[in-house]
């Protein structure tokens, strides 16, 4: 897979459901198992909700299983990680139901901009996003200097 990039904006409809983009969803739909199509949710600590296909989660699920309950740094950050999860059905429409919790914690009212950000999916109260890019933008350049 080529991984998920570029973004879009879309409504909540009344029950609280938000369409995943078809362009996020086509290889959902070509490795539809008897189980359905679902995605893992995790509540990010930067206030977004990130949504995985269960491939990649059953990575992250390797690494955390490494992880030892007699440490107690690595059975915090399971404890933490794992209360943050929760699975989520995408339906024939493509739309996923989020939880009053989830949409409380990413302060989605009305509007959610869906991110690709290659191995997930990162969704976003547009407004929170901007102030993080915009309160930001000046380190963009130190960061790329360091990283890359």
């Amino acid at each position: 897979m080529a991984g998920f990039i570029g973004k879009e904006l879309h409504a909540l409809d009344e029950k609280g459901r938000l369409m995943i983009p078809a362009r996020f969803r086509r290889d959902f739909f070509s490795a539809t198992s008897a189980s359905g199509i679902y995605l893992y949710l995790m509540k990010a600590p930067d206030g977004s909700l990130e949504l995985y296909e269960p491939e990649i989660w059953q990575q992250m699920k390797r690494s955390l299983a490494g992880l030892s309950d007699f440490n107690p740094d690595e059975r915090l950050l399971k404890t933490m990680l794992y209360e943050s999860l929760d699975i989520v059905a995408v339906d024939r429409q493509g739309r996923i139901a989020l939880s009053r919790e989830s949409l409380d914690h990413a302060g989605i009212v009305k509007d959610a901009l869906i991110m690709g950000a290659d191995t997930k999916l990162v969704v976003w109260e547009p407004g929170r996003l901007r102030v993080l890019l915009q309160g930001n933008a000046e380190r963009f350049s130190l960061l790329a200097g360091r990283f890359f």
